[in-house]
């Protein structure tokens, strides 16, 4: 039976949908923080000023760093293009989100860390631009 549903359900095509649902994840949050294309809100602002407490980077650039990061790096998941570099980026922000932000959403952060570990241990998988360019 395991053996059949291995040939059913392929890897490439576990590792695409891996890319796809952290991408998405991250980067609805990317969007919730502008208005137009890439126009950070002012609510973005205060959040990161009185709510996010991030150590060591200024709030107003903590802003920006998490709003291009999650817009580039979730594109970059979807193309499956420096997969493993993307995912990696993800996992950093969010231990920063855990230790620093929301500590109490623990079960929400494992989810996206075990996503995020297979992408970095086994990469984008044979549907990929990484594949294709033949980046390892």
């Amino acid at each position: 039976m395991g053996d059949a549903l291995q040939r059913l359900i392929p890897d490439d095509l576990i590792l695409l949908i891996t890319r796809l649902g952290v991408a998405g994840v991250f980067f609805l949050s990317g969007r919730s923080k502008v208005d137009g294309v890439l126009h950070i809100t002012d609510g973005t602002y205060t959040l990161f000023r009185e709510d996010y407490h991030v150590p060591l980077i200024p709030p107003d650039i903590a802003a920006h760093l998490a709003t291009y990061s999650e817009h580039l790096f979730s594109i970059l998941l979807v193309l499956g293009l420096f997969t493993r570099l993307s995912a990696l980026a993800f996992f950093g922000m969010t231990a920063v989100i855990e230790i620093f932000v929301y500590p109490d959403a623990w079960p929400t952060h494992l989810s996206w860390a075990a996503l995020l570990i297979l992408l970095i241990a086994r990469g984008s998988g044979a549907w990929s631009l990484d594949r294709v360019l033949k980046i390892r």
